[in-house]
C-alpha cells in the first residue's frame, strides 16, 4: 500500500479535538509498540499524553530505559539522534524532522573540524566540550558531552593540564568557567530563545513582583544571570520550586512551556514567563518560545504513529558518537 505523503512544512493543521486525538495516539501506541519521549520545553498537552518526561539528560537515559521496540521523541532533531544512538535497536520517531535547534546550526561539523585543526596548529592541546544542543556529526568530533544537568560535573573530568574548547554555546560556557575556573576557549553560538530575553522587563516584573525570585537557564546571556536568584538547568528548576514550601512567584527565563511541568509539581506557585524583546525593532514579544519545539504536534505524533515516519536513521559518524555520548551521559 502506498504511503500519503506527509507535508511537514505546511502552514497550518486542520483543527481535530485534542481529546479525539490523545485517545487515538493511546490506540495507535499500543498497536506501535511505542512509547512517547517529551522534552520539558514542548507544549503542555504533548507532556500530558508522554510516558517519559524531562530535560534532555534524562531523557538521553529514558531511552536506554524503553521496553517498546518504537520510541516517538517528542523535542528537537538532536534529541532524536541521541535517543537512536544510545538506543540503536529501536526505531526512533519524531513528528517532524524540520524541528532543529538554533544552537547545533551555529556550530557545523565541518566548520568545527577546521577550527580544530587550527587550534591544533597553533599549539594548543584541548578537549572539545560539546554542549547535547549539537548534531551528531559535531558530538562524534568532540570528548565529552554535557548537558546543564551534568556541565560540572563533566568539566572536572577534563584533566586539568589540557585546555577547554566548549561549544556551541558561549553564555553556557562563559558561566561554567565562572563556577568551575577552568578558562575555556568559546565557539560563538547561542540560544535563539534564551539570547532575547529583556533584562529592561525582567528588573520591571520583579518591581512589579516585590519578594519574587527570578530563575534562569544558564544558556541566558550573563546580564540575566546577573539579576537572577537561581541558576539551572530545567531539572534544577523543578527540584528548586519543589523544595519551596511557601507560595512565592517565580520570574521563569527560559522557554516558557518550562511552566507547564513547574505548575504540576509545585501548584502552589505563580509563574509568569519574562518576556523576550525582538533586537531589530525593540519590541517586546512572546519569543521565549521555541518555534522548533513549536512544530510538535498532537497530530503529527499521530501521524508519525500511524505511518511510522518520520525515522531517525542510523548514519556512518553514529559509532563514534556513541562512544562519547555514553562515556558522558550514562557512566
Amino acid at each position: 500500500m502506498e504511503l500519503p505523503v506527509i507535508n511537514t512544512n505546511a502552514p497550518s493543521e486542520v483543527y481535530e479535538d485534542p481529546l479525539d486525538l490523545m485517545d487515538e495516539i493511546e490506540v495507535l501506541k499500543k498497536e506501535r509498540d511505542a512509547s512517547i519521549l517529551a522534552h520539558f520545553y514542548v507544549d503542555g498537552d504533548l507532556q500530558d499524553i508522554a510516558d517519559f518526561t524531562g530535560d534532555s539528560l534524562k531523557l538521553a537515559r529514558d531511552a536506554t530505559q524503553v521496553k517498546t521496540s518504537t520510541i516517538v521523541f517528542c523535542g528537537v532533531h538532536f534529541m532524536g539522534e541521541s535517543a537512536k544512538i544510545l538506543s540503536p535497536e529501536k526505531r526512533v520517531l519524531m513528528p517532524d524532522l524540520h524541528a532543529g535547534c538554533s544552537l547545533a546550526e551555529s556550530c557545523p561539523a565541518d566548520r568545527l573540524a577546521a577550527y580544530q585543526a587550527e587550534l591544533r596548529a597553533k599549539g594548543h592541546d584541548f578537549q572539545t566540550v560539546a554542549y547535547i544542543n549539537t548534531t551528531a556529526a559535531v558530538k562524534s568530533l568532540c570528548d565529552w558531552i554535557v548537558t546543564s544537568g551534568n556541565a560540572r560535573e563533566i568539566i572536572d573530568r577534563v584533566p586539568a593540564d589540557k585546555q577547554i574548547l566548549f561549544v556551541p554555546d558561549q553564555h553556557l560556557g562563559r558561566y561554567l568557567s565562572s563556577v568551575t575556573g577552568r578558562p575555556m576557549i568559546l565557539w560563538p553560538g547561542s540560544c535563539m530563545v534564551h539570547e532575547v530575553f529583556s533584562v529592561q522587563d525582567l528588573l520591571r516584573a520583579k518591581r512589579n513582583h516585590p519578594g519574587s525570585l527570578v530563575m534562569a537557564h544558564p544558556e541566558c546571556p550573563a546580564n540575566i544571570l546577573e539579576v537572577s536568584d537561581i541558576i539551572g538547568g530545567t531539572e534544577k528548576m523543578r527540584k528548586y520550586v519543589a523544595s519551596v514550601t511557601e507560595p512565592k512567584t517565580f520570574l521563569v527565563a527560559t522557554e516558557a512551556n518550562m511552566i507547564h511541568p513547574l505548575k504540576k509539581l509545585a501548584p502552589q506557585h505563580e509563574y509568569i514567563p519574562v518576556p523576550g524583546i525582538m533586537t531589530s525593532t525593540g519590541e517586546t514579544c512572546a519569543c521565549n518560545r521555541c518555534p522548533h519545539m513549536a512544530l510538535n504536534t498532537l497530530q503529527k505524533v499521530r501521524d508519525c504513529l500511524k505511518y511510522s515516519r518520520p525515522e531517525i536513521v542510523w548514519q556512518p559518524y553514529f559509532s563514534q558518537a556513541q562512544d562519547v555520548l555514553k562515556r558522558s551521559l550514562l557512566q
